[in-house]
């Protein structure tokens, strides 16, 4: 992709996630969100097919950032923590990059934190996997458990304007998931 797609693409998706912002999903048009980018009908269907198209890859491409930053362990926010995988999501997730708190918690929320759990559960079978095959559940119950658990937590801590930091998140997370394999 060149520079001029690229820049074309980020439009979309700035105007996309403006307007998610502002509306729920089921309201923006293709129209607006061209009138918003400022590109023509043409170009936008180029890029993507259709609206929903749009949103799975404003997701994957938000989430895709957000979960494989957290998997690099050498990211640590320009503080020596090395804590779990989570806690470098929660610091991504505080920082807000690419407006993900605006996008989780708007109107259209049920639809992003659809995909965010989603986009959770191969994050969540990488860090347990160990503790999965040994358990007697499921493994897809556990996984989709913990996954549930983390969005549930991070909403939790968003309608709370983020009081705790990213350290005590994961510390009540770890407090509350690894009891699961003490059996």
């Amino acid at each position: 992709m060149d520079r001029r797609q690229r820049r074309t693409r980020t439009a979309i998706f700035k105007a996309f996630s403006e307007l998610l912002s502002e509306k729920s999903y089921s309201k923006i048009t293709v129209q607006e969100i061209i009138d918003r980018a400022d590109v023509g009908r043409t170009t936008f269907y180029s890029h993507f097919e259709t609206k929903d198209e749009l949103l799975k890859e404003l997701c994957r491409e938000l989430f895709g950032h957000i979960i494989s930053t957290a998997m690099d362990y050498t990211h640590t926010h320009g503080v020596q923590h090395h804590g779990s995988v989570y806690w470098h999501l929660l610091s991504h997730l505080k920082e807000n990059d690419l407006n993900i708190l605006g996008l989780l918690s708007g109107e259209s929320s049920e639809i992003f934190l659809r995909y965010f759990k989603d986009s959770l559960n191969h994050l969540t079978e990488n860090h347990f996997r160990a503790e999965i095959s040994d358990s007697p559940l499921p493994g897809d119950f556990l996984i989709n458990h913990i996954s549930g658990s983390f969005v549930e937590m991070v909403l939790w801590w968003i309608k709370g304007r983020m009081k705790q930091t990213p350290e005590e998140l994961d510390k009540y997370f770890e407090g509350v998931i690894l009891p699961i394999f003490d059996r």
